[in-house]
């Protein structure tokens, strides 16, 4: 395998009717990638779905194989992970992008149910965590996630989901004949055309490698290091481009520039004067440039 992948053909791998059922080539080449000269001691797949994998095990000859997903009665969230596998592949759902309640009875756990984000990462992670502590000593945690946008917001999962174990490898999938193909789109929208495949190996029994992602709002007048240029600009840019020499203190005023400069508004009129993104309309009026 590469690092960048591309299967036009999904292959005759499960039901192809099932919604984001993924290709049966992806979980073939990654199990003949890291164990190519035999078999995994355990494969389990979790989120199932439609049949890939247990396909895939057949027609490699896998005889220690575990096909789970809430569709066949397995509650991710409440349900354990049989011990023990050193090789687990998941395709969680991608938040509720696509709903597989028509599978499961609208089940209350179904991850692909309208929550909060927040919420679907959550709980995703409890999911990671418990395929992270049923892997042997050595073994894989392959994940299929992709990227989402809804409402104008774009949402990256790998970056916001807590990673647990030893980053292997991340490959990238190109996607094919997805209903977004037949969109069109307005002219500075990138569709997204691409999914990740993460893969974590567990290297220690008991000390865990763990990364996750915190998303804070800052304001940048708190910024120690910021310039005063770029501090009189954001002013500027916040107050409609243009603005009194006064408009311009009173928004400043506070922030950790000014804080530690007894003579802050003296350099204010100073930076105004010196930075050519920066003219004078009127008396006190200053514009910004772009």
């Amino acid at each position: 395998m590469q690092s960048i992948i591309s299967y036009p053909d999904r292959g005759h791998w499960g039901d192809s009717s099932y919604r984001g059922n993924t290709s049966g080539h992806v979980i073939k080449d990654l199990i003949k990638q890291f164990y190519p000269n035999s078999q995994p001691k355990k494969f389990i797949e979790v989120f199932s779905g439609g049949g890939t994998g247990k396909d895939v095990a057949i027609e490699l000859g896998i005889k220690n194989s575990i096909h789970l997903d809430l569709n066949t009665g397995w509650n991710a969230l409440t349900d354990d992970i049989p011990y023990g596998s050193d090789f687990i592949f998941s395709h969680p759902p991608y938040w509720h992008i696509v709903s597989y309640q028509r599978y499961n009875n609208a089940h209350k756990d179904d991850l692909s149910l309208d929550m909060s984000y927040e919420e679907f990462i959550s709980k995703l992670d409890r999911v990671n965590a418990k395929i992270y502590q049923s892997l042997l000593n050595g073994g894989r945690h392959a994940i299929l996630i992709g990227d989402i946008r809804k409402k104008g917001r774009y949402y990256s999962i790998i970056k916001d989901m807590t990673w647990l174990g030893d980053l292997e490898s991340h490959i990238i999938k190109r996607q094919h004949n997805c209903l977004s193909d037949k969109k069109c789109y307005v002219r500075n929208f990138i569709p997204i055309i691409h999914e990740h495949i993460l893969v974590f190996k567990k290297n220690k029994v008991w000390e865990v490698q763990i990364k996750s992602t915190v998303t804070k709002s800052f304001d940048l007048r708190e910024f120690k290091h910021i310039t005063w240029r770029d501090l009189i600009q954001g002013a500027l840019d916040y107050l409609g481009g243009k603005a009194s020499l006064q408009d311009i203190y009173t928004l400043i005023e506070g922030s950790q520039k000014t804080i530690s400069n007894n003579h802050w508004k003296e350099k204010i009129r100073q930076t105004l004067q010196l930075h050519d993104n920066f003219i004078s309309v009127d008396r006190g009026v200053w514009k910004l440039t772009y």
